[in-house]
């Protein structure tokens, strides 16, 4: 006879990152409506009152997951900007930084969903500083840019909105089916080239 819920164990091994593993997994597929803390100690074989030693309730759960969807997004981020060799050649470190995050963005639509919502969400503190981080590298990019007289001068908060405020626009838009999955590297490249075009200084040479 199968166990019933009070007899599974209380716990079992890194119950945390399985819990957040196999939200993702409900998030992606059903939504964040329909998921709950005790489906998914269901899911994952414990019983109901488990995931309450790591989540207080569902919000703190949710809170969780998009915190660590911030934290593998800053990741994803450093590395594809990293990856370009030439470390002053802005637009390519553009580039990157815009393609890493629409790809992040349209492959987990309904992560980044629940990301976008949280960072906002009073008493989010965790996720705010999470996203904070992850989203002050193209601050770095735009001050390295100003410094070298490649872009006009400004906050360089406010210029580096513009820039990924057109990009979370284009992902939004491929993720809602208003625009073809197959034109969205495009769609960046041409995003990062007007913008650094537009924010040039008066009689600056391009790169």
């Amino acid at each position: 006879m199968p166990d019933t819920i009070e007899q599974r164990p209380y716990h079992h091994g890194n119950l945390r990152t399985e819990l957040l593993d196999a939200a993702e997994r409900s998030l992606r597929t059903h939504g964040v409506e329909q998921l709950s803390l005790r489906d998914l100690a269901r899911d994952i074989g414990v019983s109901h009152a488990a995931p309450r030693r790591h989540f207080a309730d569902r919000r703190a759960l949710l809170d969780a997951l998009a915190e660590s969807g911030f934290v593998r997004l800053g990741a994803k981020l450093r590395a594809a900007v990293d990856e370009v060799d030439d470390e002053e050649d802005l637009p390519a470190r553009l580039h990157a930084f815009a393609w890493a995050y629409a790809r992040f963005a349209t492959e987990n639509a309904a992560l980044t969903g629940l990301m976008n919502a949280g960072k906002h969400r009073p008493g989010a503190t965790a996720v705010a500083e999470a996203a904070a981080v992850a989203f002050g590298q193209v601050r770095e990019l735009i001050e390295e840019g100003q410094a070298r007289g490649e872009l006009e001068g400004g906050d360089p908060e406010d210029v580096g909105l513009v820039i990924y405020a057109t990009v979370l626009g284009i992902t939004s838009m491929v993720n809602s089916g208003m625009v073809e999955p197959g034109r969205l590297e495009a769609l960046v490249e041409s995003a990062v080239t007007q913008f650094v075009r537009g924010a040039r200084p008066a009689g600056a040479e391009p790169r």
